[in-house]
């Protein structure tokens, strides 16, 4: 059985997040989405709050588990008996990114591989950041957002 884990801050949690997880759904027996509690970040929502926005989300895929985790993602993965990181990319930007993470987790941890996978075509540019700053600034970016995420989203934005 292989166990992948794909972990990000997911604040807020796109159809290019959900697109993700519904591939690797399709490519692991089972597949832990891990939002990241990161202090260095100032998100918009709690991680409890993006647990359950993509627990609401993910509903039609048995195989897939959402928690929250800190530090280390390696380190999560290996305590946790995951076998493979799931990174998505959109960019070259992000391969460079990646790249690098995937090459230090090896180091790490070199049981635990790192798989890519690139999104739909219609999602390959999304971003949460690029989302916040769109909404923040009064347009709409609620398309790219399933309804309770954009509700979230605009109601913390005082929209």
């Amino acid at each position: 059985m292989t166990r992948a884990l794909y972990a990000g801050t997911f604040d807020p949690p796109t159809f290019g997040h959900l697109d993700l997880v519904a591939r690797g759904a399709r490519l692991f027996d089972h597949l832990v989405v891990a939002v990241a509690e990161n202090s260095r970040k100032a998100p918009l929502l709690t991680p409890a709050e993006r647990v359950a926005l993509i627990r609401a989300n993910t509903l039609a895929h048995a195989n897939v588990e959402v928690v929250t985790f800190s530090g280390l993602v390696v380190d999560y993965a290996q305590k946790n008996g995951m076998d493979v990181l799931l990174r998505g990319l959109r960019t070259v930007s992000d391969f460079e990114y990646e790249y690098q993470m995937a090459l230090t987790n090896r180091a790490l941890e070199p049981t635990i591989d790192t798989a890519f996978v690139m999104p739909s075509q219609e999602y390959a540019f999304l971003s949460s950041s690029l989302i916040k700053e769109v909404m923040s600034n009064g347009g709409d970016a609620a398309r790219w957002l399933p309804d309770d995420v954009a509700e979230l989203v605009k109601a913390r934005l005082a929209l």
